[in-house]
């Protein structure tokens, strides 16, 4: 029991459901003044210090991950996204042929410094990027490789586009530094040549002589005199 305020107190009982392990009713009552007799003010179920409870409740725009956008379904973008800006600023600064058609014939918003920013480190910090496995067991870097094309603008400077059907990346955006295995510039060893000689560990291993071997610090045989 815990006393509310002058004449109120409330009760606290266990509750029995399984369902709601931990959880307690709470009865309030209250006596008027020169009253005998109490009332109840209220009965609720409340959740005690080991009761099972959902998680805090998050907007949807919070919830959402990358991959999770389906076929039919919809996202729409908030006006005062900082990853946009008007068409017509040209945030970036960059010289491109579409720059005529957006200066306000064309897209309403464009990729703002933000956004740009944004992708360049979620795209450099991830599969795509040079700290990746595959990156790491790469012969060469996707800059020297003949199926690398690189993006327009300054996102150019870094990133590029994978043009090998045969590449893991094929399609995708990686790094100038990322690289894998379908390289262009891979040649494999002609069928006529020799293959390099094996390397022996001589100080891994035991010599040990076997029956019949020949004992090199063995005696001579004494001759018949």
């Amino acid at each position: 029991m815990a006393a509310e305020g002058d004449r109120v107190a409330t009760h606290y009982f266990a509750c029995l459901d399984p369902a709601y392990h931990g959880w307690r009713w709470a009865v309030t009552v209250a006596r008027a003044s020169r009253a005998r007799n109490v009332t109840v003010d209220e009965n609720v179920l409340l959740p005690g210090g080991d009761a099972l409870l959902a998680p805090d409740w998050v907007p949807w725009t919070e919830r959402l991950r990358p991959g999770d956008l389906g076929p039919g379904d919809l996202l729409p973008t908030p006006p005062g996204d900082d990853r946009l800006v008007p068409g017509f600023t040209d945030a970036l600064g960059e010289d491109s042929p579409l720059t005529d058609w957006e200066l306000g014939l064309g897209r309403a918003r464009v990729l703002s410094l933000i956004g740009r920013d944004d992708a360049a480190d979620r795209w450099y910090s991830g599969d795509a990027g040079p700290h990746s496995p595959l990156a790491h067991a790469a012969p060469m870097q996707c800059s020297t490789c003949g199926f690398y094309t690189g993006l327009v603008g300054s996102l150019g400077q870094v990133f590029g586009v994978c043009a090998n059907e045969y590449a893991p990346d094929d399609g995708r955006v990686v790094s100038a530094d990322h690289g894998c295995g379908a390289h262009s510039e891979i040649v494999l060893p002609s069928a006529g040549s020799e293959p390099p000689p094996p390397i022996v560990d001589e100080l891994g291993y035991d010599i040990v002589h076997t029956q019949g071997s020949v004992d090199e610090t063995a005696a001579e045989p004494l001759g018949h005199s």
